[in-house]
């Protein structure tokens, strides 16, 4: 086998990472834009040392589930950004669930009879697949032309619109025009209304000119539109609150995302009046704020997030509540130098997709807390973590998926960890 080459195959079960497993000649090839079933001729795009990567350029026979991508874009060769437009809908859900149950039980460690009983799902969000991203990163090539990246490379695709954009971000005047001085351009529809435009040159802000020639997108763009310097704020509700925030800090990208996932970590902890919480990896400080009005004025919370920017958007969004302290540390530096200290009821984890790690697991552990709600955006941190967990006695009592990321590989789980003792 040899790159580029096109080989002829029948493909196997999804995979991590937005791709399904076939074998040539006992060579394990992921094979992107296939199906499970499928008979697929595919185009080899990497070789290494005991497997290779390829893209389903023609389909022999097709899989039931396959449908036509709605974007031109999503194809071999084209932008990387979407892994699913050619699966159905519903088969979205379902190849999520697929790589949910195999990473817990090849790295979480848990047999199939514990995870049926979970009976693992993965909802979706109100709003459909298309128009959700309220956040889009453009990427800018040599030729001054905005675009979006291929899969696992730095080659930029040039569009003239993106169809998972928020319909605000479809309207703005960044595709089919120049941008000679910049790297990349943010965008930004928040929740709050606000429409903000980020030109960055080295990682550093600059001026953006929305007054040349007009974009290759139809549309009126409103009097909401912020040019941006890198002063600007963004408006964003979610949890009953307001909340402000620079264009670039973090924010879940789907409208509905942040809204779903504080209901789900209630419902699922229940916190009840006068009981103590952590709210790690915190950023803006979402999840505080929701525990802090379950847990009534007299309660502790404890936020923890080393982000500088999140940390300033934290102790700005949560000045109404005193009995909030934000700790500007690393969670697993809070931990272990006693920044943060146990006893403690109840925790929210929302790390990184990398997860948690052993020693915050185990910092966790140490604090006896009555239940843990872990929020999840890899499967396999995650489940590498559940391991731990188990590892120490603790159980996973309960598991919820959501799709907030329609078209693509990507899911976000919540997990409730009990101790042994519950």
């Amino acid at each position: 086998m040899e790159e580029a080459a096109r080989v002829e195959l029948t493909v196997d079960a999804v995979a991590p990472g937005g791709h399904c497993v076939a074998r040539v000649d006992g060579q394990v090839v992921f094979v992107r834009h296939a199906l499970p079933g499928e008979r697929v001729v595919a185009e080899v795009t990497e070789l290494h040392r005991g497997f290779a990567r390829a893209d389903a350029v023609e389909i022999v026979e097709a899989a039931p589930e396959r449908v036509t991508p709605p974007c031109p874009y999503a194809r071999p060769g084209g932008c990387g950004g979407c892994d699913l437009q050619h699966v159905a809908p519903a088969a979205q859900l379902d190849w999520k669930v697929t790589v949910v149950r195999e990473q817990l039980a090849r790295l979480g460690g848990l047999t199939e009879a514990e995870i049926d009983a979970l009976r693992v799902t993965v909802g979706p969000l109100p709003g459909g697949p298309l128009g959700w991203r309220s956040r889009v990163r453009y990427a800018v090539d040599a030729a001054g032309r905005a675009g979006l990246l291929k899969h696992r490379s730095h080659e930029v695709v040039p569009i003239d619109r993106c169809l998972i954009a928020h319909p605000a971000i479809q309207q703005l005047p960044v595709l089919g025009r120049p941008w000679p001085t910049a790297d990349s351009v943010e965008t930004v529809a928040s929740t709050g209304g606000d429409v903000v435009v980020t030109a960055l040159a080295d990682g550093v802000p600059t001026r953006v000119d929305l007054s040349g020639p007009p974009s290759a997108v139809d549309g009126p763009v409103g009097s909401a539109v912020v040019e941006v310097d890198g002063s600007a704020t963004v408006r964003e509700v979610a949890a009953g609150r307001d909340w402000t925030l620079p264009p670039g800090g973090f924010w879940q990208v789907h409208p509905a995302a942040a809204d779903t996932l504080v209901d789900a970590v209630l419902d699922l902890l229940a916190p009840q009046p006068g009981e103590s919480a952590w709210d790690l990896y915190g950023g803006a400080g979402l999840f505080a704020a929701a525990l802090a009005g379950r847990v009534g004025p007299d309660a502790r919370v404890t936020m923890v997030e080393s982000a500088a920017e999140g940390v300033a958007a934290a102790r700005r969004n949560l000045a109404d509540l005193p009995r909030v302290e934000v700790v500007a540390a690393r969670v697993e530096t809070a931990l272990a130098r006693r920044r943060v200290t146990g006893p403690v009821d109840l925790v929210v984890l929302d790390p990184p997709r990398t997860g948690a790690g052993a020693a915050v697991v185990r910092g966790m552990i140490a604090a006896s807390p009555r239940a843990i709600a872990y929020v999840a955006c890899d499967p396999a941190a995650f489940a590498r973590d559940v391991r731990t967990f188990t590892r120490a006695g603790w159980r996973l009592a309960a598991l919820r998926g959501f799709d907030l990321f329609p078209m693509t590989q990507h899911v976000e789980l919540i997990g409730l960890f009990l101790p042994p003792s519950r």
